[in-house]
């Protein structure tokens, strides 16, 4: 069964900041966009930041500038890391892995979350 694993979450100070890691089994994700995205309590997921297999980066706007995405293929993991956090940035955080083919989604798997809290 093909996992994907998240660490790093907590509760951290306004202002700080936290890597999150998520680690991939069972599957090379190489050839696999690999993402971030988050939810709040009462809100849909949302994107945080992707990154292709070539590392072309995606972020949303209200994340641009203060998180950095990147992966390690040899180590089949992507990193969120996040600073200057806000009290908006508390969610839960997801790790996804996708491979799309002609545009087509054909493999779409995501982590189980870990929890992103920032104090005020």
């Amino acid at each position: 069964q093909v996992q994907l694993v998240e660490s790093g979450g907590g509760l951290v100070q306004f202002g700080g900041s936290l890597r999150l890691s998520c680690a991939a089994s069972r599957i090379d994700f190489n050839f696999y966009v690999r993402g971030w995205y988050r939810q709040a309590p009462g809100k849909e997921r949302e994107l945080v930041a992707t990154i292709t297999a070539g590392g072309v980066t995606n972020y949303s706007d209200v994340v641009k500038g203060r998180f950095t995405i990147a992966r390690d293929d040899a180590k089949n993991t992507v990193y969120l890391q996040m600073s200057s956090l806000k009290s908006e940035d508390t969610a839960v955080y997801y790790c996804n892995a996708r491979r799309t083919l002609a545009g087509l989604t054909v493999a779409d798997y995501w982590g189980q979350g870990t929890q992103v809290t920032v104090s005020s």
